[in-house]
């Protein structure tokens, strides 16, 4: 493996590049597409403040002025105190339950929504539909095995949006911690409907009559210049770092950290941190790790010093396999021969990349989207 010489990403990313210097294309990427859009300063928070006026011109007389999706992480987290506390912001907080939370979560969502004194709203996935899409997924070999848990966070949020009419919707991602992206051989678009449609109709068992679907077209397309529905990501205008925003949370409302990023579910933790590195060689640390050091919130040798140990323990990785499996409704025996099946890639089933590839471009070339590369 070469590792760049810069951050930490390596040659897991199969399309990784290096300069003379030995910096990779993610670093390279930053400096020349994030850095100079990027406004974590007054700058910034005039925007912000533009657009809280017409948020909240636009929630006038309604009981809420925008929408917010609530998985009790970090990010999330934040940005409802930081709405609500500094810009008096009234969300409708938003959670959809796909049976994975952890304890942990719920408590972190709970804490939150009570400190603030805000209206949790929480759509329900029907279980034996996600248990028979996360199945075919295994079933298919892939290594995005996340999708159908968050297929159904997005669609369903998107499709309530637009249900009530609803035109703001706070979104907590962000430059600070998530500038370097999974390669897309990692994590395929989870919005990929031929890809999607195709591995449930290989391998699924029942038809998913409820589940939420919403294609790249209707939220990206649709929502965006037919309904007035605008996503905004507040964390790019405003200071943020990984650190403040713990300790303010965790003073403020008792909100209490996890051990990685994307923990709050225990199907997500299962799966970044013991099946996709053993399975694919993919360690999804490697970018969060190398987002940190590109914005000057974690050393390299930090990081280094942390990946020399996996991110899942060991000792009670066994318990993991059976409560996993348990769950899905198959023996343990069944979810370790998925484990050990021939990898497949998104190229192995009908994919539609070839409209990812030229969406980014043309969001790149309109100054919407600040990096391709994925």
């Amino acid at each position: 493996m070469t590792i760049c010489s810069n951050c930490v990403m390596d040659t897991s990313d199969e399309r990784i590049t290096f300069d003379s210097n030995g910096v990779c294309d993610h670093c390279r990427g930053f400096a020349r597409d994030v850095l100079p859009n990027w406004f974590p300063n007054d700058e910034g928070r005039a925007k912000f403040r533009a657009l809280v006026e017409k948020i909240k011109a636009d929630g006038k007389g309604r009981d809420f002025d925008c929408i917010m999706g609530m998985s009790g992480g970090l990010d999330s987290s934040y940005l409802l105190h930081l709405a609500v506390v500094e810009f008096g912001l009234r969300p409708l907080v938003f959670h959809v339950d796909g049976g994975w939370n952890t304890d942990l979560a719920v408590n972190n969502i709970q804490v939150l929504v009570d400190g603030l004194g805000l209206d949790l709203y929480t759509e329900v996935i029907n279980w034996e539909e996600m248990r028979d899409f996360q199945l075919a997924f295994f079933k298919s070999g892939v290594s995005h095995l996340d999708i159908p848990q968050d297929h159904a966070f997005i669609a369903t949020l998107y499709h309530f949006a637009n249900k009530h009419n609803i035109k703001y919707i706070l979104n907590g991602g962000n430059f600070a911690t998530e500038c370097v992206r999974n390669p897309v051989e990692w994590l395929y678009h989870g919005t990929d409907m031929a890809q999607l449609r195709d591995i449930h109709r290989r391998f699924g068992t029942r038809p998913l009559n409820t589940y939420p679907f919403s294609s790249v077209l209707f939220h990206k397309v649709y929502l965006r210049y037919f309904r007035g529905v605008r996503v905004a990501k507040p964390l790019n205008l405003l200071p943020y770092t990984k650190e403040h925003a713990a300790e303010v949370l965790s003073t403020t409302y008792g909100w209490r950290p996890y051990p990685q990023k994307h923990f709050e579910s225990r199907f997500t933790r299962f799966f970044e941190a013991y099946w996709l590195p053993t399975r694919f060689g993919y360690d999804t640390r490697r970018v969060q790790y190398s987002s940190l050091i590109l914005t000057d919130q974690m050393s390299r040798d930090q990081a280094l010093a942390q990946l020399e140990h996996p991110a899942y323990d060991p000792a009670t990785i066994d318990d993991e396999f059976e409560y996993v499996a348990t769950k899905l409704g198959i023996g343990v025996d069944e979810l370790k021969h998925y484990h050990q099946m021939p990898r497949k890639t998104y190229k192995d089933y009908a994919n539609q990349q070839w409209m990812f590839d030229l969406g980014a471009r043309v969001l790149k070339a309109l100054g919407v989207e600040r990096s391709v590369k994925r």
